[in-house]
């Protein structure tokens, strides 16, 4: 089984999201694990003050973030392990006909966990290298010792060579689980839709409404990075306007950067993803005299309203993760101001999610309008 560059160029938003959730995690627990060698040695209360709020802090921060963008990045790798499948069905049926069994066939799909394993690698080199600067920002006020940057290899082990071992062995289960099709039906391309509507639902619906309802239900994981990437645009954008007052510019910089190359990547990625999965259906109702914005409105519309939920979500995850940390973590802190929603920030933020994902929607709705009208004739 050969996987094509076409096909290695979609796992980079797998190596993005693992890169960015290992940077977050090294940066904390790597400090929590030296701090913590030096907690004998801080003498002032206020310094034992904030080692443990710092330490409470890192551990959420690892958790939640790490937590979020592994689930991620799980629900990423079975949706391009699906659609490979799905869109080499001719190949993978042929070897099933010629005798090789789902895990023989299934094994080679570690290749997709080794996306994980770049992105690991590169989020723990690079946070590895600014660590210095990160111990440096923690310890502004002098509170601790001197924290001297220490290579901790179980660290090591747990954030690059576990994720992708656990990457690698979830890829080849799940292609076993796709792969007991019958080779017949993976050779055909048949691919199962079991989301129908009744009859009293498909009544009196028109096409084009029903035709952006059935392209959302038929690609549901797409919804999921659609809101995915708004979550990340709303939460990282907003956190990064309240961290200039509650932590520091660097850690704003830091937030945001993070945010938005998750936000783009997952978004550009999903958009690229439901203009080629509906390639066909944009040649056909362009067939049939339909103009172009109907095409977009039918392929690309169905999406926009989820889009808005994820930026919600987004906004009130911040909100609570930013409360939670002043009045829990830092409660017993001096000088650790005051944290209330910052209704500016929001509209500010909303402003520019308008402008960025209509931009990104207009872009993608030229690329369908584009599209050959020849493409239906491929089969």
């Amino acid at each position: 089984m050969m996987i094509g560059i076409k096909d290695a160029v979609k796992l980079i938003g797998i190596s993005v999201i693992a890169c960015c959730a290992v940077f977050v995690c090294t940066l904390f627990l790597s400090y929590n694990i030296d701090v913590a060698a030096l907690k004998d040695e801080i003498a002032t209360e206020v310094g034992m003050m904030m080692y443990q709020a710092q330490v409470s802090t890192g551990k959420v921060v690892a958790a939640v973030s790490g937590g979020c963008l592994a689930a991620t990045s799980a629900v990423m790798l079975l949706f391009y392990i699906k659609n490979y499948i799905d869109t080499h069905g001719k190949e993978l049926g042929i070897l099933k006909a010629l005798g090789y069994s789902n895990f023989k066939i299934a094994k080679h799909f570690w290749i997709f966990g080794s996306s994980v394993f770049v992105g690991c690698a590169l989020g723990y080199m690079a946070a590895f290298l600014y660590l210095p600067s990160f111990y440096e920002l923690q310890n502004a006020e002098h509170l601790f010792p001197e924290i001297k940057v220490q290579f901790h290899p179980i660290l090591a082990f747990l954030l690059v060579v576990v994720p992708a071992i656990g990457f690698a062995v979830l890829a080849i289960i799940y292609a076993c689980l796709r792969l007991k099709t019958p080779a017949l039906d993976l050779m055909k391309e048949k691919h199962e839709h079991k989301a129908k509507l009744s009859k009293n639902e498909t009544k009196d619906i028109p096409f084009l409404k029903e035709l952006t309802r059935s392209t959302v239900r038929g690609r549901k994981s797409l919804v999921f990075f659609i809101a995915f990437s708004a979550f990340c645009f709303s939460a990282m954008v907003q956190m990064s306007m309240s961290m200039k007052d509650l932590s520091s510019e660097t850690m704003a910089i830091m937030i945001l950067t993070i945010g938005l190359i998750l936000a783009f990547v997952t978004l550009f990625l999903s958009l690229s993803s439901v203009v080629k999965g509906n390639t066909k259906t944009i040649a056909m109702m362009r067939v049939f005299g339909y103009k172009h914005n109907d095409c977009s409105k039918a392929v690309l519309g169905g999406y926009r309203p989820f889009s808005y939920i994820g930026f919600a979500i987004g906004t009130i995850y911040q909100y609570a993760l930013l409360k939670i940390m002043v009045t829990i973590v830092f409660a017993d802190v001096e000088n650790v101001p005051e944290y209330n929603f910052d209704f500016t920030a929001c509209a500010i933020t909303l402003g520019l999610f308008i402008l960025t994902y209509e931009i990104a929607m207009y872009a993608y709705s030229q690329r369908i309008k584009k599209l050959p009208i020849k493409s239906v004739m491929l089969e």
